[in-house]
């Protein structure tokens, strides 16, 4: 090789190289090499393109060829006669087309080059280390001919630097998919979700929608299932994330939070629209490893501009969104507004009181009688949750309703209610007061850490009582959780007596109560207080009774306030009640009292002695 020749290949080797290993952009690092290639080739016409995974051809680089005849390639399929590139990359072999208007190679292509003068064309394939094909180096020329001896060395170097470029860039671009995907998901990541925020809300009048997703009970799944299983859940949330528009971009931020970029949503409405169809994915069970699981998300949204002028400010609004849907609104969604700032507050001062209160010793239970409406005889006790202040001051559950929702304190207050209930109804036995039952209210909190059954069956026998005596009472959106429904039959397989709480406030319909394990049904206080002026109400109500006696489910009216009321029940066949009319919440000591005073009876008028300002 001429001393020439070999400092010109030396130098472009050099420049190449230093470009890659700075770096550049493949598309640069190619046109850079046409441009020394033809240069050093005078009269070659030089061309680089990358052949895709499914062998489609996508060219690169061609600075001396107009860009319409790139265009008129890209996508184009390899095969036998692609011209010289296709079949090069087709056979991975080079393919020399000395006049492209009589090769049968050319003959679907040759009008592109033609026209342009484009008359000979040799293609070598670019393969990558483990042999693939990944691309074509091509020269054309202007007359019909083949490659010179030095062409042939230069296309030789030329190919072996696409070969490293090319590889470079491969890599590179797997390195920055895993910097901006989830690996478990393949959805963009939170890396890739900062970006793109920060990049929308420094654009000029940009709007959009940004939405905060939590998978719920996720760690249920992973305790009770396994982590495989959650995984699994994890991944097919975020695939029917992903399937609910190509107009919304979906990233995993981590663990159970996911994140939604909505370009589209411009107002309110359109986030609330796109918020359902989201939660609407979810409503298909997902089957894994014998496992039938239907995902949940609870969703929290904010909109650009309006609900946040700095990204700072507006994250932290979608956050205090979804914290207060996830304590409110599990399931469902809830777009930020600014009096949830004072309502989180309040949340978090009732969770800190009732904290404190468990920490040291203020909380202890209240008892309000369930009557017998037609002998006005107690039969039993509803154990309702009380904080005695540093002022001797008596404050009642709705007051820190709030500071259950820390799964913490609905932990304790569990235990410590059902340790004073196990010990008052031993004193009552002891006593032979007559007593059906103690009754408890249960969360979904309560149930979610599995081992409710061992908790309440080891209070109870540490004070010998049987657990026929303690009746749980949960409502109809508790009940609707499967994993909850399934716990509640198999505490009431225990001896346990159960209590469908508020009913007809909640979602269940009449024919979820054939498969409910129940023992009694407590109409609401709401229907009660209509009972006597609202005749839809009143019919519900005796509808509600009816159907209790023919399922063979006992039936108990909360909130009697008059006599009316109690006499329209006993009416229409309601045998059990409590509410004001008959007793007020009293503690230990005084319904003990009034059990051994009255032995069960209740006065015809009792208010019960407690002076609340709140009641549960």
């Amino acid at each position: 090789m001429p001393a020439k020749r070999e400092s010109d290949l030396s130098a472009l080797q050099t420049e190449i190289l230093e470009a890659v290993a700075t770096g550049s952009a493949f598309a640069r690092v190619a046109d850079t090499l046409c441009q020394r290639a033809e240069a050093l080739a005078p009269g070659a016409i030089c061309t680089i393109a990358a052949i895709d995974a499914e062998g489609l051809i996508h060219p690169v680089a061609g600075p001396s060829l107009p860009e319409s005849y790139g265009i008129a390639l890209d996508g184009s399929a390899i095969g036998p006669e692609v011209g010289s590139c296709g079949t090069a990359a087709y056979f991975g072999v080079p393919v020399e087309v000395t006049d492209i208007a009589t090769d049968i190679r050319w003959k679907d292509y040759g009008d592109l080059a033609l026209p342009l003068g484009l008359k000979a064309c040799w293609s070598s394939p670019i393969k990558s280390p483990e042999g693939r094909v990944v691309g074509t180096f091509a020269f054309y020329y202007r007359e019909p001919r083949g490659p010179s001896e030095m062409e042939r060395q230069l296309v030789a170097t030329c190919v072996h630097l696409c070969s490293i470029a090319m590889e470079r860039a491969e890599v590179s671009r797997r390195l920055r998919h895993l910097a901006y995907h989830d690996q478990l998901t393949g959805l963009s990541n939170r890396y890739a979700f900062e970006e793109e925020f920060t990049e929308k809300m420094t654009a000029p009048a940009s709007r959009f929608g940004l939405l905060l997703l939590d998978m719920d009970n996720l760690k249920q799944v992973n305790d009770s299932m396994g982590h495989s299983v959650g995984d699994g859940l994890i991944r097919e949330v975020g695939r029917r994330l992903a399937a609910v528009s190509a107009g919304a971009c979906v990233y995993r931020l981590g663990g159970d939070e996911f994140a939604v970029l909505c370009p589209d949503c411009k107002d309110a409405d359109s986030l609330a629209v796109l918020a359902e169809r989201l939660m609407s994915q979810m409503d298909a069970p997902y089957e894994c490893d014998g496992n039938t699981i239907v995902p949940q998300v609870t969703i929290g949204g904010v909109l650009s501009n309006t609900d946040g002028a700095s990204a700072d400010e507006l994250r932290q609004n979608a956050d205090l969104a979804l914290y207060h849907a996830k304590h409110t609104a599990r399931g469902g969604f809830i777009h930020f507004h600014p009096g949830l700032r004072t309502s989180i507050q309040c949340r978090t001062e009732q969770t800190a009181m009732l904290g404190k209160a468990l920490d040291e010793g203020r909380v202890f239970a209240h008892f309000q009688p369930v009557v017998c409406i037609r002998r006005a005889r107690i039969v039993g006790v509803e154990a309702l949750a009380r904080i005695r202040t540093d002022e001797g001051e008596i404050i009642s559950a709705g007051s820190f309703a709030m500071g259950l929702t820390d799964s913490k304190n609905a932990f304790r207050l569990a235990s410590c209610m059902v340790e004073q209930i196990a010990a008052a109804m031993r004193g009552w036995i002891d006593e032979g007061l007559e007593l059906r039952h103690v009754a408890l209210n249960l969360s979904t909190i309560d149930f979610q850490r599995g081992d409710l059954e061992q908790r309440l069956r080891a209070a109870f026998d540490k004070y010998n009582v049987p657990l026929r005596y303690l009746q749980i009472e949960v409502t109809e959106n508790v009940l609707m959780d499967q994993n909850v429904a399934n716990q509640v039959a198999r505490l009431r397989a225990q001896g346990m007596q159960v209590a469908l709480d508020d009913f007809g406030t909640g979602f269940a319909s009449l024919s979820h109560l054939k498969d409910f394990p129940l023992d009694y049904i407590k109409i609401d206080k709401s229907f009660v207080d209509s009972l006597l002026t609202d005749i839809a109400c009143g019919a519900i109500v005796e509808a509600l009774i009816s159907m209790a006696h023919k399922m063979q489910i006992g039936i108990i009216a909360e909130g009697i306030e008059t006599a009316e009321q109690a006499e329209r029940l006993l009416e229409i066949g309601c045998p059990l009640g409590q509410g004001y009319h008959y007793f007020r919440p009293v503690d230990g000591e005084t319904i003990t009292t009034l059990l051994r005073s009255l032995d069960g009876k209740a006065p015809a008028d009792a208010t019960g002695t407690e002076p609340l300002r709140n009641s549960a």
